[in-house]
């Protein structure tokens, strides 16, 4: 090849690079998609080292869908994020099989067919969108908080059965397509990966969920690229044009595209061909190569699933019903007490290692003082433990042994066992009241202040908190913004390098959103909706810290139990010195954009439907901006209801109580007055 190459011309070298592309995708899809390779791995080798010859000769032929472009790119300091095309829902679930009555009850009422099913496998890894635009994949984001995720385009480029361009005549390749899918890794992979991790002296991941959804997040997408990621995708988000009158043709297009799909998808027509795929899944769960932790529903019927509509949680054309937790008998070595951000005491059995469900579980929550004497158990007591949802261990009861002598009845501690302040009592649970002095506490805090939804600080971890809490670089969160990269390459795992990021970090965040700020204070049940509420109410801290509770239950998601613990809080002499030491530090709060002249300042907005124009985080947006709010359902307070096409039951209700309805046009002519 490298003789052919010194007389090859470029526009020849440009011929055989788009043939040797497209072999090679039709080998890669046939091997990696449909398990059914037509060439041996070293003729597909042979190929690949002959495009890459001509991409080395010519740097210019690489193209975006090349093979060669798999392999990763260099590192990147953080992920960037971007909105969903369409918010990524969670779905409504179920661990009872009668629940699929009232589930269908409500189709048939609603949309007056009689309804089919499209079933599949609910994979267990994690969710991530694909968008494809003429044809190329050009991005590819986390689920995230449903909203927004984390920009992984380089290592999802990485997973050999996600196509880089779609396959089809050009006529069946949409302008743009957005899918979603799961990632996942194979249990087979995930030993063997796990095995040389181990001899690597790594740490093993502990499921293959996590190992997927790690591998996924490296920032090194060379790492990326070495671990056995597969994609497997059960949804089409977003295809304009599109005349697809069920779920099953989407799928079937999907494949025709060249996309791996979720297994064994079915169309069904009765609840008991549900029960009886259910049932079969459920009883092979594990004999499977991946894992699943219950089985899809969906309405396959397209036309019908806008009548439906949604909730701010989940479609509510679809149904998972999940298995019944995994569960496992072994021995409570000892039972801790962790200390949480709101001081909550929570009691922890520390286990003899045991395997659930793949996973090796070594502690388990006990949640407070009144589970654990109502299930008594104690230190050395055989328990049965299970993993809820798959996922977080908890004890589920005392396995009764014979002639066992049992420990002493455990009682929650009189002190905090961090800080040995005294404890308070509220209802089921016990609090350690010393909010500013308790170092678990602090650690819990600088953590929730630094999040995502907070001021989104990269490199500042849990790990990383501990550690700048126990070597007294931070006692406050207004000491994270006089911290010097001198004082971090001192910590464990820390360079000049790391230290440098994070202190760069840190001192980015000195603008910030004034909603950001009030979630990160950690004001207790105070989350990120509710602290946009009252950004947008005050737009200013000074009004906020004034305020009163009669003011606050006013507030749209605000009630008196939440008013009154607002307004300890922001009453607290404490506090108030604690927020002027962090705004001492240049730290500039930036007002909620609201046009003052704005009529609809104050104005509730629900929207049903599909939007032309606008998605609907876009919608939220422009809502936002000029003063008003977005609730998820109509009610007495909903002053007006933006209508999109295929409106669901909310267009009925707000007729019903007189709330002022618009049409999409009309709800952007009015956000322009």
């Amino acid at each position: 090849m490298t003789e052919d190459l010194c007389e090859m011309s470029k526009s020849a070298a440009k011929i055989r690079a788009e043939k040797l592309r497209s072999q090679l995708q039709h080998h890669a899809h046939l091997y990696y998609v449909k398990s059914r390779p037509e060439i041996e791995d070293s003729e597909y080798d042979k190929l690949f080292g002959q495009l890459q010859a001509l991409e080395l000769e010519w740097p210019e032929l690489i193209t975006t869908d090349s093979p060669t472009q798999r392999v990763g790119a260099e590192p990147q300091g953080s992920f960037g994020t971007a909105e969903h095309s369409v918010p990524m829902l969670s779905l409504d679930s179920t661990q009872a099989l009668e629940d699929l009555v009232r589930f269908e009850k409500r189709i048939k009422e609603v949309v007056g067919i009689q309804p089919e099913y499209l079933v599949e496998p609910k994979l267990d890894g994690a969710s991530i969108e694909l968008v494809y635009e003429k044809g190329l994949f050009v991005r590819a984001v986390t689920r995230g908080n449903g909203q927004v995720g984390d920009l992984v385009t380089e290592n999802a480029r990485t997973i050999s059965s996600l196509p880089l361009r779609l396959l089809g005549a050009e006529a069946s390749i949409p302008e743009t397509l957005s899918v979603r899918g799961e990632v996942i890794m194979y249990l087979s992979e995930f030993e063997e990966l796990n095995k040389a991790m181990i001899g690597k002296g790594m740490d093993p991941y502990a499921n293959a969920r996590n190992s997927a959804a790690g591998s996924l997040r490296q920032l090194d997408s060379r790492v990326t690229a070495e671990r056995p990621l597969e994609v497997m995708i059960f949804d089409i988000l977003q295809c304009p044009g599109s005349v697809f009158k069920s779920d099953l043709e989407g799928l079937e297009q999907l494949k025709d595209w060249g996309f791996k799909v979720a297994p064994e998808a079915k169309l069904v027509t009765t609840l008991s061909e549900i029960e009886k795929y259910y049932k079969s899944y459920e009883d092979r769960r594990d004999k499977l190569d991946y894992e699943i932790d219950g089985v899809v529903v969906k309405l396959n019927q397209l036309d019908v699933r806008g009548e439906l509509g949604n909730t701010s949680h989940h479609p509510r054309w679809a149904l998972a019903l999940k298995f019944e937790p995994r569960k496992a008998i072994t021995r409570i070595r000892e039972i801790e007490v962790s200390v949480g951000r709101t001081g909550k005491l929570t009691p922890v059995a520390v286990l003899d290692p045991v395997i659930v469900g793949g996973v090796t579980v070594a502690r388990a929550s006990l949640h407070n003082r009144e589970e654990v004497e109502r299930k008594d158990v104690r230190e050395g007591d055989l328990v049965r433990i299970q993993r809820a949802g798959d996922v977080i261990p908890q004890v589920v009861e005392r396995v009764e042994e014979e002639g066992v002598d049992r420990g002493v009845e455990f009682k929650i501690p009189d002190n905090c066992p961090v800080c040995e302040v005294g404890v308070v009592e509220r209802g089921p649970f016990s609090y350690c009241p010393n909010r500013f002095g308790c170092a678990a506490q602090l650690k819990r805090g600088i953590l929730h202040f630094s999040s995502r939804e907070g001021l989104d600080i990269e490199g500042l971890g849990e790990e990383v908190c501990s550690m700048l809490v126990d070597k007294g670089l931070v006692s406050e969160l207004a000491d994270l913004f006089v911290l010097e990269a001198g004082e971090l390459e001192i910590l464990d795992r820390f360079g000049k390098k790391s230290a440098d990021n994070l202190v760069k970090a840190i001192r980015e965040k000195k603008s910030i959103e004034l909603h950001r700020f009030i979630y990160g204070l950690g004001i207790p049940e105070v989350g990120v909706t509710v602290a946009k509420n009252l950004a947008n109410e005050f737009r200013n801290l000074p009004a906020l810290q004034g305020v009163s509770k009669e003011r606050l239950e006013s507030i749209d998601g605000i009630g008196p139990i939440m008013s009154e613990q607002i307004y300890e809080f922001l009453h607290s002499d404490i506090t108030a010195a604690r927020i002027r030491s962090i705004l001492n530090q240049g730290i500039i709060l930036i007002s909620p954009r609201i046009s003052q002249s704005s009529e609809m300042s104050g104005m509730t907005f629900v929207f049903t439907g599909k939007l032309i124009q606008l998605n609907r985080n876009g919608a939220k947006e422009a809502v936002e901006n000029v003063g008003g709010k977005v609730s998820g359902s109509v009610s007495s307070k909903t002053n007006c209801l933006v209508v999109g096409e295929d409106p669901g039951s909310k267009l009925q209700k707000a007729i019903e109580l007189g709330v002022e309805v618009l049409s999409e046009n009309e709800f952007l002519n009015k956000i322009k007055q």
